[in-house]
């Protein structure tokens, strides 16, 4: 089995040596390339002076020269998708031209911009330009200035490249902003005639404090026959949003919204996602709808889908429902406590029936009026928050259900699945062999078995020391959840079918399925071909957004450290590598690195991958991932956005 497997492989990649490659490219700091190809075994090497006019993180296409020494080679021949096309940089002027100066260590190049393009940008200033064109013999891109910035503003243009570094613009095209404005405000008795018309159930929103846009909403009445009637109502963008245009086009590439510290890069023009969908109380709002019928035990006994008129009588913020479900007290408690009940019932469902009950910390910065951190804090996930997610959770997995259902040729239609696999095994043992050192077992026989040992895990650790470490080191063992047409299941939560459909003013999938849904609902289903390929693009942009919303906390992380150098604190072992370990204060929560080259005047240390530790060579000293540990703080560069603790040896 293992030969045929290594065979396999083999012939995969002598195959490849004969053809052009569709890849990602990545960059070193070196300036060599490797072609990231899907399915591929390994990575595809490109030197400096054949990577031509391609940067990091663009999609391309590469000619692979050699295959048969120890590793693939190639040259790249096309750019087959920009990762970016907007660049922040210094504007400098010349007779008749100008450059946007690119950042060298980035691998950001020169921006030629032509007298005409300049739109008012001066000599000197800061400004953003946009790449029109770069031919593959040219050595610099042809651009545009775009808009020119506030050079004394450091952290907010800190932000902005951050957006840009991951591909997202900070603006709207004018196109797409036309299209926006042109969309009418006024709901017609077209729009109302395919509807089912609830505006006199009773519904409200349950949002955080500072929220604008609000795409969902809940609906409740109780019936006759004793059973509950629980509406979970999504914002139609598709009715505003529709294929073919310039800002179908946009919330297209973008993908996803974008949320930093200090703002949010929304993935619809404001007046769509904080005007014509958000469903604030009191306004008549188009919605497309998951009605449920359920029982006192939660057990669904009919639902329907389709478009809905709606008119929330009430926006709650999450302290607001929470107050309620512990005192018994308030506006609607009836409806609150009862619909908290459905909810608290589901979500012991889906814990007993295989679901992982992973519990992740989320941080959140107090801001100053410049957007300067202040302070710190925790985002609790309370019955409020849970009660919000487990009517979502149902939705979702309810559509991708129906939906999983049709077939055409007997075969079933494109659509944007969410899926989470199974634990890769390369990460799995080694992470078993460590909880076993706790005293931990696994059941490794089957998926089932690997879930439910994960939640006796997280059950048995709660509250010891080594709480901390294996729950993080779990959650790391999982794979990472992505969009595709290709249905299998949903580990995590433990469905068998699954998608987004409950936040399309931010979420491009979620626009996705609500027209497919739409199509499947009025039979008339039309096969899109393309539809893995703009699943992986929505995965992709999905990762970018994650990425940028780290390199912002983290930015903020050392902005807010600064206050701090030259002070020590208790800290927990976060990370563990051969440069030395992470180390998170109690106190901020941010994260800085102690490097092993300052852990060298005690001793020599060496990583030991199955351990998660460092060791010393003479001391035996150990630094093990959740440990508590004394550090210093030495050094916050925001350039960087790195800062840097020394271990405080003997500390208190």
């Amino acid at each position: 089995m293992g030969r045929r497997n290594k065979a396999k492989k083999t012939k995969a990649k002598r195959q490849s040596t004969e053809a052009t490659l569709k890849g990602k490219l990545e960059i070193t700091r070196s300036g060599r390339g490797f072609v990231l190809v899907d399915g591929l075994e390994e990575d595809v090497l490109v030197n400096p002076e054949d990577i031509k006019n391609a940067m990091n993180g663009d999609i391309v296409r590469v000619k692979v020269t050699s295959g048969y020494d120890n590793r693939l080679k190639g040259k790249i021949t096309e750019v087959v998708q920009r990762k970016r096309v907007e660049f922040m940089g210094k504007f400098e002027m010349s007779k008749g031209f100008g450059f946007v100066l690119g950042d060298r260590d980035r691998g950001v190049p020169d921006i030629y911009v032509p007298i005409e393009n300049f739109n008012g940008a001066k000599n000197g200033e800061m400004v953003v330009a946009r790449m029109l064109h770069w031919e593959k013999d040219d050595k610099r891109p042809v651009g545009t200035i775009v808009s020119i910035l506030k050079t004394e503003d450091v952290a907010d243009n800190a932000m902005k490249e951050i957006i840009l570094e991951h591909g997202f613009p900070l603006d709207f095209s004018d196109e797409a902003m036309e299209v926006a404005a042109r969309l009418p405000d006024a709901i017609t008795k077209e729009d109302l005639y395919k509807r089912k018309d609830i505006r006199n159930y009773l519904t409200f929103t349950i949002d955080p404090e500072d929220a604008k846009d609000f795409d969902d909403a809940i609906s409740f009445r109780k019936l006759k026959n004793g059973n509950y009637e629980i509406g979970v109502h999504i914002a139609d963008v598709s009715h505003f949003v529709t294929p073919g245009n310039a800002l179908d086009d946009e919330a297209y590439q973008k993908a996803t919204s974008v949320y930093l510290p200090d703002r949010v890069v929304p993935m619809l023009p404001e007046h769509i996602s904080n005007m014509l969908c958000s469903l604030r109380p009191d306004e008549d709002k188009l919605t497309f709808s998951a009605i449920f019928q359920l029982n006192e035990k939660a057990e669904v006994k009919q639902y329907w889908l389709g478009k809905t008129i709606i008119r929330s009588k009430r926006r709650f913020t999450y302290e607001e429902v929470q107050n309620i479900i512990e005192s018994g007290k308030g506006d609607h408690s009836e409806a609150i406590l009862a619909v908290n009940h459905i909810s608290q019932t589901l979500r012991k469902y889906r814990f007993d029936e295989g679901a992982i009950n992973f519990r992740s910390t989320e941080v959140r910065f107090r801001l100053d009026e410049q957007g300067n951190p202040i302070g710190i804090e925790l985002k609790e996930s309370k019955e409020a928050h849970q009660l919000i997610e487990e009517m979502m959770l149902l939705a979702n997995k309810t559509v991708a259900t129906h939906v999983s259902k049709i077939k055409m040729n007997n075969k079933s239609i494109p659509f944007p699945y969410r899926i989470h696999d199974t634990p890769d095994e390369e990460k799995l043992l080694p992470f078993i062999a460590f909880a076993n050192k706790f005293g931990y077992k696994f059941d490794i026989s089957s998926a089932e078995t690997i879930a439910e040992s994960f939640n006796k895990l997280l059950k048995d650790t709660q509250g010891r020391p080594e709480e901390a470490v294996l729950s993080e080191l779990g959650i790391r063992t999982m794979a990472k959840a992505k969009y595709t047409a290709v249905n299998v299941g949903h580990y995590g939560l433990g469905f068998e079918y699954y998608c987004h459909f409950t936040s399309p003013i931010r979420r491009y999938p979620d626009i996705m399925v609500h027209r497919i849904l739409l199509e499947v609902l009025e039979d008339r289903v039309a096969i899109d071909k393309k539809m893995e390929e703009k699943c992986k693009h929505c995965s992709n942009m999905e990762r970018q957004a994650m990425e940028a919303e780290r390199d912002a906390n983290k930015y903020k992380q050392v902005q807010y450290m600064q206050q701090f150098i030259g002070d020590e604190f208790d800290a927990i072992i976060s990370g563990v590598s051969r440069f030395g370990f992470w180390a998170e204060t109690l106190d901020h929560l941010c994260e800085g690195m102690v490097s092993i080259t300052s852990l060298a005047e005690f001793d020599s240390f060496q990583h030991s991958d199955s351990d998660y530790a460092l060791i010393g060579m003479k001391t035996h000293k150990r630094f093990t991932m959740g440990d508590k540990v004394r550090i210093k703080v030495v050094a916050a560069n925001l350039e960087k956005r790195h800062i840097d603790f020394e271990w405080v040896n003997g500390g208190k």
